[in-house]
């Protein structure tokens, strides 16, 4: 456990305790901040005061650290794709069948399994089991990932998500010709009631969004690039399902006859690109189909 004092300078008087220590602690985040001032474990001139108590001229402030949360995840050595990585993000491209984190009752074989093994550091503000991770794609969804290496990265990306800042391009073949080369599907998203296992579109659900563009048509099924304007579970195969235009290979929301696939739907995140957290420039990143996905659109192509 780390305890730290230091003096309010002149610099810094008349301003709110949490951003007084933002300033004096540039590698701690404002919300990790926030909580230890509710956690009390600030203290002002041995007092608790609230985050927006304005700091006085000498006002000695004592911080409390407490040791970071022992973790159960046990790293392991995987030959992951990291198609970027620097002091702050990690972009990661991961295969179909790989669950992102960590579970009660499935705590190996998980993306975050193998990224404590590359990464010396990865932010905590997620908790102990989903180290690092800001946003998740399906288990059976392969393509890009962002993965913040420090609290700091994790609330910039995050705050780009919630902005709708953030780049995020998929590649999905759905069962049916569709006629117009472009639409967007905007209809809510919820749990199904008939199903907890499922999502649905649904009154009362949360706000979603999807754009599409045709890629190729083959017969009986056609090729999409999928935008992201939000981020729902199971957001891109719940909307296509919803317009008659199920993924492929679903086993979840599929039609019963599909395209027998041991990867589950035909889904691709090939597109990522945020601004950087520290520097803010703009970085936009690409994966190639997997092989599987592409053996499957060439015997596409046959059947003309």
């Amino acid at each position: 456990m780390d305890q730290e004092l230091v003096i309010v300078p002149e610099e810094l008087v008349g301003v709110r305790l949490d951003k007084v220590l933002s300033e004096l602690f540039s590698d701690l985040s404002r919300s990790y901040i926030q909580q230890l001032i509710k956690d009390k474990k600030v203290l002002i001139n041995e007092k608790v005061e609230k985050a927006n108590y304005k700091c006085r001229l000498n006002d000695q402030i004592h911080l409390t650290i407490p040791e970071p949360e022992a973790l159960d995840v046990v790293p392991e050595d995987m030959d992951l794709d990291i198609v970027y990585e620097d002091d702050y993000v990690m972009v990661v491209n991961k295969p179909s069948g790989m669950v992102v984190h960590p579970a009660p009752g499935s705590m190996s074989g998980t993306l975050v399994n193998g990224l404590m093994a590359q990464a010396k550091n990865l932010s905590g503000i997620n908790g102990v089991l989903r180290p690092g991770i800001v946003h998740r794609i399906d288990k059976d969804t392969s393509g890009l990932l962002m993965v913040a290496k420090n609290d700091l990265a994790h609330e910039s990306l995050v705050n780009q998500l919630v902005e709708k800042t953030v780049t995020r391009r998929y590649i999905a073949l759905v069962h049916g010709e569709i006629p117009h080369d472009n639409g967007t599907v905007d209809a809510p998203i919820g749990r199904d009631p008939k199903d907890r296992k499922k999502m649905t579109v649904i009154e009362g659900g949360k706000h979603a969004v999807t754009h599409f563009k045709v890629l190729r048509r083959f017969k009986n099924f056609t090729l999409i690039e999928c935008r992201l304007e939000t981020g729902r579970t199971h957001q891109i195969r719940v909307h296509m399902k919803y317009i008659g235009y199920p993924l492929a290979g679903d086993p979840q929301y599929g039609p019963r006859k599909t395209i027998s696939s041991e990867w589950g739907q035909f889904l691709h995140a090939a597109v990522l690109g945020f601004d950087h957290p520290k520097t803010g420039k703009y970085l936009e990143f690409s994966a190639e189909l997997p092989s599987y996905f592409e053996e499957a659109l060439e015997s596409l192509e046959k059947l003309g």
